[in-house]
């Protein structure tokens, strides 16, 4: 029942004489369709007052909307009439009080109507151990699952899920292997749980002892993959579902497929996957979609990701986020700030990671009064509180433009403390305006945080290197050396014949190592002949060997 028909329905209500209960329900089930859970308490007191008596069927559904609504006094009045009338016989009535006190936490007080009720089933006992996980008591969920008489398989899966979400996957697997015909949906749920418990291995096993797979269970391993940054593997498993199954890639198999792109750079397969997804229904799916415009854009081809953007029938705050924050970090920050205006306009209000894309656009075009105002419009016109993550963009906007003391002083006057990511922020911006000064203070604050971390000395290096301050050069160097750490080289990613390779800073690793080094050497001379002169200092100073000399 929509909206629009609930208020006619309601009119013709006022109009019927001599209510029984039989109106009042259909009612309470309209605004039950429609989450208008208060409705439901206010006319059921309405129904007590008219003298209307209630049914079987009524007291459920007033039941269910005291425990959505946390209205535990609501509900102990509802409990009240139930005793009255005497429907404490009715198991579905009994059931659903028990889920009603369970829903507010008052666990003690369901096990005294599932202990008083006369008459449980397996839904009974399913909803009383459901209230004792939901609250966390595990042990006296699993005394009543191993005094039920009946289980079905909703019960064992239940208890399973219970072990799981409390990161106990050895007594859930234990009790799997007890479970008598198991169903699909029960191997599903320990693929799960393997996979949001961290355990890619288990995860894994398991999927290999599956008889039988459907969507969930592949998307089960992919998405375990996903959730533990295993995106090599990710992509490996999509290629397999593909060749190894009838079974067909959903939406969410999609999400996360071009998520694993997105993070590995792998811009040839997502392309595959824009065309594939266009071809098999989901051209107008907003999640699908969502994942295009995020892969496109953080792979470099903005222009892609905003034509999927203009193409979609449907855009929700997740598709503007998005679309915003790509083109402002690749520079385009007039197209940022004009997608935004376009965003207000359509009704659409933005929140804190909105202001994200908005405030790097004008780090990025250099808008520093214009950075300020969105800064403040956000706490004045749209009541956000500002993230540490704000409070980032602003010192990078400042650093940026070059205004290292104010940029300082924002940090110090913040109302939340600075972390490294802001300071190396600053650091960076010293780097630029050759600033050694306000360098030397963002470094001691970086070692204040992260004492053991050799990067932050390889940054302040390279600014005195910049300076030609070559005493300063080997201060940091000793410094580092001191710190006992090694600089973690940075890693590169390349798709090379539909596959993802990666190679590190003179990486030998590969197996045509030397036909690669040998085309860079043929590279570095055809630059030489042209006229150009690299600088090997900042290769010198972030590689592994800075430390080693």
């Amino acid at each position: 029942m929509e909206l629009r028909q609930i208020s006619y329905a309601h009119q013709v209500f006022d109009q019927i004489p001599g209510l029984d209960a039989s109106p009042w329900n259909i009612m309470f089930k309209g605004y039950i369709q429609n989450d208008m859970y208060r409705e439901v308490v206010v006319s059921f007191r309405r129904m007590m007052n008219e003298d209307v008596r209630p049914n079987c069927f009524s007291f459920p559904m007033v039941l269910k909307s005291c425990g959505k609504l946390l209205a535990l006094v609501e509900g102990q009045e509802v409990h009240a009439v139930v005793l009255k009338f005497g429907f404490m016989i009715n198991t579905f009535v009994g059931t659903t009080l028990i889920d009603m006190y369970s829903s507010v936490g008052r666990v003690k007080c369901a096990y005294r109507v599932f202990n008083e009720m006369v008459l449980r089933n397996v839904f009974t006992w399913t909803s009383m151990i459901n209230g004792y996980v939901a609250n966390g008591d595990l042990a006296s969920a699993r005394m009543l699952f191993d005094l039920a008489p009946e289980r079905d398989v909703v019960l064992w899966n239940r208890m399973i899920t219970g072990y799981i979400e409390s990161r106990d996957m050895e007594k859930a697997r234990k009790l799997f292997d007890a479970m008598p015909n198991k169903d699909l949906m029960s191997w599903n749920t320990l693929l799960n749980g393997y996979a949001n418990n961290g355990d890619v291995e288990g995860c894994e096993n398991l999927f290999e002892e599956m008889q039988e797979r459907n969507i969930f269970s592949w998307n089960g391993l992919i998405g375990g993959y996903a959730h533990n940054g295993c995106f090599t593997e990710v992509i490996s498993a999509f290629k397999r579902m593909l060749k190894e199954s009838d079974v067909k890639p959903n939406d969410a198999t999609l999400v996360n497929v071009l998520s694993a792109c997105t993070r590995l750079g792998a811009l040839d397969l997502g392309k595959w996957l824009h065309v594939y997804a266009e071809s098999n229904g989901y051209k107008h799916n907003v999640y699908v979609a969502n994942g295009l415009i995020d892969m496109y854009a953080k792979c470099g081809v903005v222009g892609n990701a905003v034509d999927v953007f203009r193409s979609m029938d449907k855009r929700d705050l997740i598709s503007w986020n998005t679309i915003i924050n790509g083109l402002a970090v690749h520079g385009r920050g007039n197209d940022a700030l004009t997608l935004f205006a376009e965003m207000k306009n359509s009704g659409v209000k933005p929140d804190g990671i909105t202001f994200i894309g908005v405030l790097c656009a004008c780090s990025h075009m250099g808008l520093v009064a214009d950075g300020f105002a969105y800064f403040n419009t956000m706490t004045n016109d749209y009541s956000i509180m500002p993230q540490i993550e704000h409070y980032g963009c602003m010192v990078d906007l400042l650093g940026r433009a070059g205004l290292l003391e104010q940029a300082v002083n924002f940090v110090e006057k913040m109302p939340v403390q600075a972390d490294a990511v802001i300071w190396t922020a600053l650091l960076g911006a010293c780097r630029i305006y050759k600033n050694i000064d306000f360098a030397r203070l963002a470094l001691q604050k970086l070692i204040a945080l992260d004492p053991k971390s050799p990067a932050n000395y390889v940054m302040l290096a390279n600014i005195c290197g910049d300076a030609r301050r070559w005493k300063d050069v080997a201060e940091m160097k000793v410094a580092m050396r001191d710190t006992g750490s090694r600089k973690v080289p940075g890693c590169s990613l390349i798709e090379v014949d539909d596959e993802v390779a990666e190679f590190y800073c003179f990486d030998e690793r590969h197996s045509k190592s030397k036909e690669i080094y040998g085309a860079l050497r043929g590279l570095m001379k055809a630059l030489r002949s042209s006229g150009y002169v690299p600088d090997f200092m900042e290769v010198f100073q972030e590689s592994p060997g800075f430390i080693m000399d």
